[in-house]
């Protein structure tokens, strides 16, 4: 995706109205990961520094949409952002009555909107359940013009609209896309900033021009929420790693027994079906060879190693000692790995060497490395090796859909070069 970026337009004396991911997590009002923040630093301070009265806008959390929440007020991350900025960070308390407060700006000053979600328009997706198709069709039309409004009026805050919030670009909400047409509609230009692009590049060369060997290591609990990305990702990588959860459905496709890990039996056809497609492209996709079992999910389980076949009352909760190996070699030999979802339960220290092993593999490769999801993030940071890592991607969701092929609407909805 060719688009336009904060380098491209012009920011000297404009009012700028930029959407940001400070979906941060809060705990007694203090935020406990500031990483979302610093990584959308250097963007504001780019057009802080060229000249910009700068509006910012995010969502936080899942509020209901029906007014303002206390817990999910954005107020502390503004007042936050003031702290690492060493300068004032205003706060407008309703984001679609901040025309004064817009206006008022002046070039260097930053202004904060409510989060975008107390606002129904912002998502547009009302619940529809028990409603007839008639009314079903109503309410969301409904919500369509909610959206509407919303984008237009967020669209009347800035001569440009700056879009750095990759952790939402697969959502066509107001806030991320809609308001591009409105931009668009004065005249205005929508681009990318510097974290956006720097997203969309990492991704894009993964999928479009790897350097091969291309391995990537896909984990995580179930293969449904994975397959799109299995899929996809069978069409352009040679080697899959497999790991978490989700290896136990391909397992007892094979024949395997899984006892009580956990299975999609209802995904054994398609996990097949997912098999046969990677051995007909000449994609190695390895499996565990051996387990780290365990006699309860719990963190003082007993456990034992066991092969491909998990004992009767037992679970699989990680990759064992030999896959680990395995896994390395294949890493080692990688020049482009894109990971995606931990190797078991590494939250419980029995079940996390499989997880950090990978970690440490991948840290020790040549490999441009790109890290995506939110559990493998949260690893990758466990392990102290995120220096380490080419690239630590802000959006779990957002890179599942684009490894997956899918269209990220706040992201082709910006301007083209």
């Amino acid at each position: 995706m060719n688009k336009k970026t904060v380098k491209d337009v012009s920011f000297a004396g404009k009012k700028v109205i930029m959407r940001v991911d400070f979906n941060v997590p809060l705990q007694d009002g203090r935020i406990t990961d500031d990483t979302r923040i610093q990584a959308a630093l250097p963007t504001i301070k780019y057009i802080l520094d060229q000249g910009a009265a700068l509006t910012l806008m995010s969502h936080l959390g899942r509020p209901k949409a029906k007014g303002y929440e206390a817990e999910l007020s954005l107020k502390p991350v503004a007042e936050y952002l003031a702290e690492v900025l060493g300068k004032p960070v205003q706060f407008a308390p309703e984001c679609l009555k901040a025309d004064a407060a817009v206006a008022a700006l002046k070039p260097g000053q930053i202004l904060m909107l409510e989060n975008t979600r107390f606002e129904k328009g912002e998502q547009a997706k009302p619940k529809t359940d028990g409603l007839s198709d008639d009314e079903a069709a109503k309410l969301k039309a409904e919500y369509k013009a909610l959206q509407d409004a919303m984008a237009a009026k967020l669209a009347s805050y800035g001569d440009i609209y700056v879009n750095d919030a990759f952790g939402t670009a697969e959502r066509k909400d107001a806030s991320t896309a809609i308001i591009c047409k409105y931009m668009r509609a004065k005249g205005a230009p929508s681009v990318a900033g510097f974290l956006m692009q720097k997203e969309i590049d990492y991704l894009s060369l993964a999928l479009e021009k790897p350097q091969r060997p291309f391995v990537a290591i896909i984990g995580g609990a179930k293969v449904s929420g994975k397959l799109e990305v299995l899929q996809n990702l069978i069409r352009n990588v040679d080697t899959l790693l497999i790991g978490g959860g989700m290896a136990y459905t391909f397992l007892k496709a094979l024949g395997h027994e899984v006892a009580a890990s956990l299975c999609e039996d209802d995904l054994l056809e398609t996990a097949k079906e997912t098999l046969a497609a990677a051995k007909a492209a000449g994609v190695k996709f390895m499996l565990p060879v051996d387990n780290v079992a365990a006699d309860k999910f719990d963190a003082d389980a007993n456990t034992q190693v066991v092969c491909k076949n998990i004992p009767a009352g037992w679970m699989g909760l990680d990759i064992g000692p030999e896959t680990l190996k395995l896994y390395a070699a294949e890493i080692k030999a990688a020049k482009t790995i894109v990971w995606n979802g931990p190797m078991g339960c590494f939250e419980m220290a029995k079940f996390a060497a499989g997880t950090m092993g990978v970690c440490k593999a991948v840290a020790d490769s040549d490999a441009v490395s790109i890290i995506g999801g939110g559990d493998s993030v949260s690893a990758v940071n466990q392990s102290g090796l995120a220096a380490k890592m080419t690239h630590i991607s802000t959006g779990g969701g957002a890179s599942l859909a684009f490894l997956s092929g899918k269209e990220l609407p706040g992201c082709t909805s910006l301007d083209d070069k």
